[in-house]
């Protein structure tokens, strides 16, 4: 991805085939995708034959054929903001092409192993891969440990550690053992996996037009049918008027009319928008979720590993009165050994007495659904968990729960998170967990709520330790003691008063809230479950970019709404430009209109054809880089667009179609 990220927009490894690609996309197939631009390339070819005619009989030629370059140019030029919109992607998507050409894979059936093709695995294969083998196929885990290097995918180098079980189990085809060994169970089926859907994404063959810009090719097409209907009437008025109107320049005056600007550039902004994503190593799988993300009202975050550093440590046991330290230390331990969440492991290590069971004694796995891990020995139950979940699990001495109370308010006030220890019906102590706010987040915060997005926070964490963070982090809500099915109803809730709801999640539990969401990031690192669910995959693992992908999504529906009210702007001055040349002779009143002052009829129709085709290769840049945007309220932007855009798409036409007139009747073209 890294390579990719530095190619420039006009680089000659892009601008040769985005020429080629220009004409290919002639192809009617091709152009009907784009009726505005079908509707130009269908009247330059009907003026490609009324020249041809003009030819044959002999007439003057000169400015047909001015007319026929310009708008046969107007058509390529939009076929070529297209292509060297997907042009950028083309290249990085042949280097994924050939990595998974050269993927092989050790089958393991029973007790054999076979090297095959990756293309003959099939989802539910077990395959092997050790120390230098890259891994053949998406899939999970089942058995052992190992670093793995996922530049290929993501590009960067550092290794990343995949195992069996937890949320850390899923892998990548194309990615490199690089330590160790692992059996993984294919997930995917061949040309169904993650690579390929990337080598899809990152060419831009798999984009479907999102509902924006569905809605915005319906209005453009409704403006192109209403123009046509408005231009065939001409003649018959200029016949009523005892006048004339050639077709060469009907023709001429109905492109200038017709949005062609930004019916030629919309497909590349969208291009654009997700390749954008794509430089920032974060796939989206469709352009509708871009979009989401740039209308987004809600924005969820988990505060582990987002808005703090994560990994909370445990940093103290805190026993009850009449409880020795020693003692609630080894129980500590003991119910930690079947957590298997940093966290657990921290309170092991802190303990530090071995990681080893007694013999016979059983594990009690923290789940999510629970939030308690413990161990049974023989009839001796020990658990540690969230207060509130131990405090459920027996009706305990209530001086005892009214110390555990204490406790961990105590360490909840510090910002903290309190687990609770018990043996059976008696209650042991207390547990402090740490984390860190990270450096800065308060800030950015505080520029989302300028964009008018709310932040919640989720966190497992108890209500004290879930407010002290929210006040310190800067977010505006949280939703404390939360469960999948919380989250869950969370979103569902905020989308039931009409709002947009972001959020981002790595582990299995959190597959259902991210398929609910309108933006779900799944973090490439987390469980193939999630990666399903989520509507964008965050190569990074960085639950915080979330916040870049709000802001690249507000970016493209920004470049999309301002080049709209550009080209609309633009129309305007080629109305002065070209309506009073051509019915000057029949009502020379509208001279009046000339404000340009053009120096003649055809002078004024061949400029603004001209200025019609030779704007959208200009714009093409801000199409592919985006509008750039700041941090503020709907209506600031708004206001700040119609003033940039708005007033320059009146100003610069009209300044163009002067020069290009100056130069054209200079060189006595017409």
């Amino acid at each position: 991805m890294a390579q990719h990220q530095n190619t420039s927009i006009f680089s000659a490894e892009l601008i040769g085939p985005a020429i080629r690609d220009s004409f290919n996309k002639l192809d009617p197939r091709q152009l009907i995708r784009n009726p505005v631009m079908f509707t130009t390339a269908s009247v330059a070819l009907l003026a490609t034959v009324l020249l041809v005619r003009s030819i044959i009989s002999g007439g003057d030629i000169a400015f047909e054929a001015q007319i026929v370059f310009w708008l046969w140019l107007t058509v390529l030029f939009g076929n070529f903001a297209e292509a060297l919109a997907e042009g950028r992607g083309k290249a990085q998507a042949a280097s994924l092409r050939s990595t998974k050409a050269e993927l092989k894979g050790k089958r393991v059936k029973g007790d054999t192993v076979k090297v095959v093709p990756a293309s003959e695995l099939r989802a539910g294969d077990i395959v092997l891969v050790e120390t230098g083998d890259q891994i053949p196929a998406d899939g999970e885990v089942v058995e052992g440990v190992a670093s793995v290097n996922e530049a290929a995918i993501t590009g960067e180098s550092a290794p990343v550690v995949r195992e069996s079980g937890g949320d850390r189990s899923a892998v990548t085809a194309g990615t490199r053992v690089i330590s160790d060994w692992i059996k993984v169970r294919v997930t995917a089926e061949p040309g169904e996996g993650f690579l390929d859907r990337m080598i899809s994404l990152v060419e831009g063959a798999s984009r479907a037009k999102t509902p924006n810009e569905v809605a915005l090719t319906v209005l453009l097409t409704g403006l192109t049918l209403i123009f046509l209907i408005a231009v065939s009437t001409l003649p018959a008025f200029a016949a009523y008027a005892g006048g004339s109107i050639s077709i060469p320049i009907l023709v001429a005056l109905f492109v200038a009319l017709i949005p062609t600007t930004i019916s030629a550039l919309l497909s590349a902004i969208g291009i654009a928008g997700m390749d954008r994503l794509i430089r920032f190593n974060v796939l989206a799988k469709s352009g509708r979720a871009v979009e989401a993300a740039g209308d987004i009202d809600t924005l969820l975050l988990d505060k582990t590993g987002t808005i703090t550093l994560g990994d909370r440590q445990a940093t103290d046991f805190l026993p009850l009165s009449g409880v020795r330290e020693g003692e609630l230390i080894e129980a500590a331990r003991l119910s930690s050994l079947g957590d298997e969440t940093p966290e657990g492991r921290s309170i092991v290590e802190l303990a530090g007495a071995g990681e080893t069971a007694p013999a016979g004694a059983e594990m009690v796995s923290f789940t999510a659904q629970t939030r308690v891990s413990g161990i049974d020995i023989g009839d001796r139950k020990i658990r540690k968990g969230a207060v509130d979940a131990i405090l459920k699990l027996h009706d305990f001495d209530q001086g005892a729960v009214r110390q555990i109370r204490t406790l961990t308010e105590k360490i909840a006030r510090t910002g903290g998170t309190p687990l609770a220890v018990a043996d059976g019906t008696r209650l042991l102590g207390a547990i402090a967990l740490k984390d860190i706010v990270k450096a800065g987040i308060k800030e950015r915060f505080a520029e989302l709520r300028r964009m008018g997005i709310r932040t919640v926070m989720i966190t497992g964490d108890n209500p004290l330790t879930a407010a002290a963070i929210a006040a310190e982090s800067g977010v505006d809500d949280f939703l404390a003691e939360a469960t999948p099915e919380d989250k869950l109803e969370l979103i569902r809730k905020e989308q039931s008063g009409g709002k947009l709801v972001a959020m981002c999640g790595d582990g299995t539990n959190d597959a259902p809230a991210l398929a609910q969401s309108d933006v779900g990031v799944a973090m490439n690192t987390g469980t193939q479950a999630a990666r399903e669910a989520g509507n964008m995959v965050d190569l990074d693992n960085n639950p915080t970019k979330l916040i870049e992908i709000v802001g690249i999504g507000k970016q493209l529906l920004m470049t999309r709404g301002a080049l709209t009210t550009f080209s609309i702007s633009n129309d305007v001055a080629k109305y002065f430009a070209i309506l009073p040349a051509i019915f000057v002779a029949l009502y020379p009143g509208l001279d009046a209109l000339n404000v340009m002052g053009l120096s003649s009829p055809q002078s004024a129709i061949l400029s603004a054809i001209i200025f019609n085709a030779v704007i959208i290769p200009l714009l093409v840049p801000l199409a592919l880089r985006g509008v750039t945007y700041c941090p503020q309220s709907a209506s600031r932007q708004l206001v700040r667009n119609l003033g940039i855009y708005g007033l320059g798409g009146l100003i610069v036409p009209f300044v163009g179609i002067k020069l290009i007139d100056l130069v054209v009747s200079g060189l006595g073209l017409a």
